[in-house]
């Protein structure tokens, strides 16, 4: 079978994906029409398949993507220096509903999971030292090395402490975001056990977060305020560190119904592949997750825009819709009040790769949610009530919005790229590569190729092989992430540092 060379995703699309570099000349036949490439096209870029004018829109996905800052012809490379966004303030929005039957059946699968005291599942079983504040980044480490060395983590998956920089020296809504993450982080059960850590003097006073944490397991979770220690604090930490091991070390895995899953849906390194392989892949996969009970939740709220219509249209209820619009506009305004523009994106790597305008971003970028209906929107620092497809409000930047994404409660984050990234944050990380160059050059970061989309792979052999590849993480199989020790948390800073 020839392998196509270059893709219209859409009937109404005005460019062709090239799925492999073009020269100068070179002839391609889209609709029985024969378009001659005017320019030398890199893989993953667009080309123009009928004549624009200055100000007309160009169409991909079936929508527009942005318009012609100058008059174009067919076989024309369309990149960012003659494509520009329609994106400017704030908008209205009428709720129109689209629903959309998945039509996928329930498998009654299962993966092999940590079911916890308080009913619970998490798909790793560490222990977590939290600090409450960053002066204690340092004591929290060595505590971390201590443990690893005096046992080797037999009978545990690992011991980590989660740096940050903050906890002090913030304001009103800095604060209450630093202080509701660190509390996701301490109630996530892939940890069998925390210790929190605290200085004792930080605005994120220990007692008081300590409330924050409701009716916890005390057994698991435990506090160890510096300033209070009379003489060695580190030999204290290990103290409790030493009891919450005895306690995590007896746990094992056990069936766990494949609708107790909750995954993260991320993208990072975006390339012209990312809307047409691996975002419709992990699409594929979060529909059949939802289908079977599970739960997916997608976030980068300013990589939704020139694309929000479509998920606000997909809101269950007129609450959702709402709910939806506010976090959109209000993720907007965060822009305007700073003086920046709203479609001050994509990165140079996104460009580089094929993407040239916000909403060629956002209209990739949302494919990884699939068709499911919005059954829940969260604030930042929200933990997850709603089963199904989940919208979170964070940024695009990949650690803030992966830390986001762990710390509202997902198990593991699927991330798909095109450009290739090593980190991780403190749940499993999977790396998706959108094309198979990437997938051969890091096989040290890629989890799955999608890759194999374009070199003759179909979606249907494909989707089977990703869902067993994903359930083997939930179920211990380390993702390329762990394997490396590449893993970290960030979290959102909006105000002033006093």
């Amino acid at each position: 079978m020839e392998l196509k060379t270059y893709l219209k995703i859409n009937p109404a699309d005005s460019v062709a994906v090239c799925l492999s570099e073009k020269k100068k000349g070179e002839v391609i036949d889209v609709d029985g029409q024969q378009i001659v490439l005017n320019q030398d096209t890199p893989a993953g870029h667009k080309v123009l398949i009928k004549d624009v004018q200055k100000g007309e829109n160009i169409i991909k996905y079936g929508y527009p993507i942005g318009h012609a800052c100058q008059d174009l012809k067919a076989g024309d490379w369309v990149n960012e220096n003659n494509l520009k966004t329609n994106l400017s303030g704030t908008l209205e929005y009428t709720y129109q509903p689209v629903s959309e039957e998945l039509n996928i059946p329930c498998e009654n699968r299962t993966f092999k999971g940590y079911r916890r005291k308080n009913g619970d599942v998490g798909v790793r079983n560490e222990l977590w030292i939290v600090p409450t504040v960053g002066c204690v980044n340092g004591i929290a480490e060595k505590l971390a090395q201590k443990l690893r060395q005096e046992t080797g983590c037999e009978g545990i998956d690992s011991v980590y402490a989660w740096h940050h920089n903050y906890g002090c020296s913030q304001l009103s809504g800095d604060h209450e975001n630093t202080r509701k993450v660190l509390r996701d982080i301490c109630l996530h059960p892939n940890a069998g056990g925390v210790l929190v850590l605290s200085l004792g003097c930080e605005n994120n006073q220990p007692d008081e977060f300590m409330k924050m944490l409701g009716d916890y397991d005390h057994e698991r979770i435990k506090l160890l305020v510096t300033q209070r220690v009379d003489g060695d604090e580190v030999e204290a930490g290990m103290e409790i560190l030493r009891q919450l091991y005895a306690v995590a070390r007896n746990d094992v895995r056990e069936a766990v119904p494949v609708s107790e899953l909750r995954v993260g849906l991320k993208c990072g390194g975006s390339d012209g592949f990312s809307g047409i392989t691996a975002n419709p892949l992990v699409g594929e996969f979060s529909d059949w997750l939802v289908a079977q009970g599970g739960t997916s939740v997608l976030t980068e709220v300013p990589e939704m825009f020139g694309a929000e219509t479509i998920l606000m249209n997909r809101c269950r209820t007129p609450q959702l819709f709402d709910q939806t619009v506010s976090m959109i506009n209000n993720f907007k305004e965060y822009f305007l009040s700073h003086g920046e523009p709203v479609g001050e994106n994509p990165s140079p790597g996104n460009k580089a790769g094929g993407i040239s305008t916000l909403e060629d971003k956002a209209l990739g970028c949302t494919q990884k949610c699939g068709k499911a209906p919005v059954s829940g929107v969260m604030e930042y620092g929200d933990r997850l009530q709603a089963k199904g497809l989940n919208l979170l409000s964070a940024p695009g930047n990949d650690l803030v919005a992966s830390t986001a994404l762990a710390s509202c409660g997902c198990h593991i984050v699927l991330f798909t790229t095109g450009r290739g990234t090593p980190f991780g944050t403190f749940v499993p990380t999977m790396k998706i590569a959108t094309n198979p160059t990437l997938a051969a050059r890091k096989p040290n970061w890629v989890d799955f190729s999608a890759g194999q989309l374009v070199e003759g792979r179909s979606m249907k052999e494909l989707v089977p092989e990703f869902i067993e590849k994903v359930l083997a993480v939930a179920s211990g199989e380390k993702a390329r992430n762990e394997e490396n020790d590449y893993r970290e948390i960030s979290i959102f800073k909006n105000g002033v540092t006093l």
